[in-house]
This record gives C-alpha cells, sequence and structure tokens, in this order.
C-alpha cells in the first residue's frame, strides 16, 4: 500500500494514535502459516521505521530467519541506566481475513461510528499503534523515562512465532540484552462485572499467565487396499476414532495459583461463588458476562481437533491418515496431558509435536503492577486490575525463555456491553476510538513512573 502524504507532526500521542492505528490496518499482513503466501510485514515495519527514524531514533530491522519476515527494533535511554530496561512489544502480522464476511473492508482501517475497523484492531495494530504514538512523543519532547525502554515490533506472532519472536530470542538474544520485564497483548482491558450491592464495576485484567500453545499432529497408518473389500486395518477408521475421543474427552476442573486469585476477587466483587474444582464454577462465570468464555477456558486444558487430511481417490483405502489438534494445556498438567492424549489416541496412531510453546506464569506483585494499577485509577479510579490467565499463546513465551519476566497490558476502557474478547479473530473486528485515547494516557504514565 502507500502511506498517506505526511501530515505536521502531531504534538501528543493522542493527536496521532487513530490514524496511527488506521494506517497500521490498512498495510494487509495477513499470516497464513506458510512461508509462500504470507506478506506484508516487512513493508509495515520500514513503515514503522519511517514513523521512529522521523523524531530521532536510530532503529535496527531484522529479518527473522526468512525473507519479508521484519522486525523493528529502537531503544530510548532512560534516567537510570543500571536498571533492567522494559520492553513494550507488539506483533505486525495478523490473521488473514474474507472481506465477503465483514460489514466493512478488513483493512480499510475505517474510522466510523466511534470505532476503528479492520483486521488487526484489537490483534493487536492498537497496541501498536499506541506504543509507536507514545514512542514518537516522548523521542520529540526529549521525554527521559526512569529506565530503558525497548520497542519492538515483531513478525509472525499469529504462527506462534516461529519467524519471529522464537527466532529472534534464539538467535538474536543481544537485541534483548538488559531487558528484565516486559508487557504486550492480551491484557489490560476492562470487563464490567454486577457487584454483590447490586451495581456494577469495572474490571481490567492483567495477564499474568498463559497456558502453553501446542500443535499435535496425529498420523494413522494401515494398509492400503481397495474400497470395495472389507477392510479391518483402515488408516481413516484409526485415525477418526482417535480424533472423536480426543474432541470428546472432557479434561478435569484444575484452579491453577493465577485463577485462584482471580476466582477470589470476582467472588469478592460478585457475592458468588466459583469454585474451580466444580462444573458449577462454569454455571456460575456466565453470570458475569462475555468475559466468561475466557476464563472458562482457563480453568482445565483443552485439545481441539482442527484439520484431518486422508486419501487421494474414492475407491482407494490409503495407508495413512493425518491430523491437527490444537492443544492448550495448563501450567504444571504437561506430563498429565501428555499421558491422557497417548491413552486416547490407541495403538494404531502416532502424535508428534508440529508446534510446542511452554506454559508462562508470573505473580501478580511487584512495582510494575503497581504502577500499572496508579495509571489506571488515575484515568478510571472507581476499577480495579485483577490477573488473568490467557487461554492462547503470545510472544511473550518466547521471552520469558531469555528470563524476563512478562505481562499482556495493552489498557483499553471498553463499553460494558461490548463483547471484546469475539472479536479477537472475529468478523468485524474493531476497537473504541474513545478506548485508544484512553489505553494511550495510561501507557504514557505507565511508562513514566515503572
Amino acid at each position: 500500500m502507500t502511506a498517506p502524504a505526511d501530515s505536521p507532526r502531531p504534538t501528543t500521542a493522542t493527536d496521532e494514535v487513530v490514524d496511527l492505528v488506521s494506517t497500521l490496518i490498512r498495510f494487509d499482513t495477513s499470516n497464513t502459516g506458510d512461508l509462500r503466501t504470507t506478506k506484508g510485514e516487512a513493508e509495515c515495519a520500514q513503515w514503522v521505521i519511517e514513523r521512529l527514524e522521523e523524531v530521532g531514533y536510530e532503529t535496527e530491522y531484522v529479518e527473522s530467519g526468512a525473507p519479508g519476515r521484519g522486525n523493528v527494533f529502537a531503544r530510548l535511554k532512560g534516567a537510570d541506566p543500571t536498571r533492567g530496561a522494559l520492553m513494550i512489544h507488539g506483533h505486525l502480522d495478523v490473521v488473514p481475513a474474507e472481506a465477503s464476511d465483514w460489514s466493512v473492508h478488513p483493512f480499510s482501517g475505517a474510522v466510523e461510528d466511534g470505532y476503528v475497523w479492520g483486521r488487526g484492531a484489537v490483534d493487536m495494530k492498537d497496541m501498536v499503534g499506541m506504543t509507536l504514538a507514545i514512542a514518537r512523543q516522548f523521542k520529540s519532547t526529549n521525554t527521559l523515562p526512569p529506565r530503558d525502554l525497548v520497542f519492538a515490533f515483531l513478525a509472525d506472532e499469529e504462527n506462534g512465532g516461529k519467524w519471529g519472536s522464537q527466532w529472534l530470542a534464539k538467535h538474536r538474544p543481544d537485541l534483548f540484552a538488559g531487558v528484565t520485564e516486559a508487557i504486550g497483548e492480551v491484557g489490560g482491558y476492562s470487563f464490567t462485572v454486577p457487584t454483590a450491592d447490586g451495581g456494577s464495576r469495572r474490571l481490567y485484567a492483567i495477564e499474568t499467565a498463559e497456558k502453553s500453545l501446542g500443535w499435535m499432529k496425529l498420523t494413522a497408518t494401515g494398509r492400503a487396499g481397495h474400497g470395495s473389500f472389507i477392510h479391518d486395518d483402515n488408516a481413516v477408521t484409526h485415525l477418526a476414532a482417535a480424533v472423536a475421543r480426543i474432541g470428546a474427552h472432557k479434561f478435569p476442573l484444575v484452579q491453577t495459583d493465577t485463577v485462584t486469585e482471580l476466582l477470589a476477587i470476582l467472588s469478592e466483587e460478585t457475592g458468588l461463588e466459583f469454585d474451580a474444582t466444580s462444573d458449577e464454577a462454569i454455571e456460575a462465570l456466565a453470570k458475569i458476562g462475555g468475559i466468561a468464555r475466557a476464563l472458562g477456558a482457563t480453568l482445565h486444558d483443552t485439545a481441539n481437533p482442527t484439520m484431518l487430511s486422508a486419501g487421494y481417490k474414492a475407491n482407494v483405502i490409503p495407508q495413512t491418515a493425518e491430523a491437527v489438534v490444537d492443544c492448550r494445556i495448563l501450567p504444571g498438567r504437561r506430563e498429565e496431558f501428555d499421558r491422557t492424549i497417548d491413552e486416547l489416541i490407541g495403538p494404531h496412531v502416532t502424535r508428534e509435536w508440529i508446534t510446542d510453546l511452554r506454559s508462562v506464569e508470573t505473580s501478580f506483585d511487584g512495582p510494575l503492577v503497581e504502577a500499572m494499577n496508579a495509571a489506571v485509577l488515575k484515568h478510571d479510579p472507581g476499577a480495579r486490575i485483577v490477573p488473568y490467565m490467557l487461554s492462547a499463546g503470545t510472544d511473550a513465551k518466547a521471552f520469558a525463555g531469555l528470563g524476563i519476566r512478562c505481562f499482556g497490558f495493552a489498557p483499553l476502557k471498553l463499553p460494558d456491553d461490548l463483547d471484546f474478547t469475539a472479536l479477537f479473530h472475529g468478523i468485524d473486528e474493531r476497537v473504541p476510538v474513545d478506548a485508544l485515547l484512553f489505553g494511550t494516557r495510561v501507557l504514557e504514565d505507565f511508562l513514566l513512573a515503572s
């Protein structure tokens, strides 16, 4: 795409954040998971570089193991060089979108009805735009943060970071030298719950944990043959039975440290009881609104079959059949999960991990959390921040492996009736303009106090 002509440089981050997010969305950075068809990251990264160098940053552009997988790094020196640096990271790629399904074109970046619309509006070009706006403001106004800030704009998160954060952590750890803490997606957004006194309260979910992300390939083998014969060793039958058993299996409810703390806060606020060892916990969560779907997925492991492949002709029984299962595993549950899967797949099916990113969990305390709390409450005094576990995965998995303490903190004050979690990878993805302005102000105060 051709970026719009430059306009006079805004003086504050809130002056330009909406335009930045809209422009970022107009770069089609669809990540198909296939190097041959993924596109747009390098072009978008070069535009980010231009915006940073325009205000005086020195940037580093890195292609992470494959042509076009563009990553951008910039560092702003802080007042205390002896302190560990704080990294603010976001990914430039998005999942694909089918234009015919949308009410606006998914790569239009349209600003309509109080929202910025398009693929990536919440995952996660909103945070990228806020980060870029604040980075530009700090540099152009000679702002000195308390410690070094590392701004990282990354490729390939939507494919597990294989050609992005995972590659960078393995091959370019020097880029993260001195970084001790980091913020990124998915957290800092608000959701509203009914309170015990009949009112309501806005809570801001800070991500302190993530389930593991594993994509497992199942391969069934059998005896090839003619489709007209009686056949008792059919690879398709073996695979179908294994996939059905996995898809129907109900993993036990488990209460991790993060979820325990969150449920205690929800109980305190709502007056409801949340016993995470019982199915009643799921029923109780349903009473607190749309966020319940996201929270419910953090009470147990999941294994969802997503892809099937077998055969090449209608009358030929194939020798092999394959499936892919999307697995999300709670911290501390990996060995038990593996044992369960091995029991479910049976003797004719083998398995291998094609993506295997382990879980992440940190505690909900310390100066960085205090700074998040102060920044949120300054702009929303009646609110409360809470910890939560993300059922999906982010680039934090790669950075945690480097010893960096990671949080999801991309603050947005959302309308009470907006089903925000449904917008991730969804049709008509959009972010409220007011939420972007709020988040930019919160991030600015947070970074100046962290």
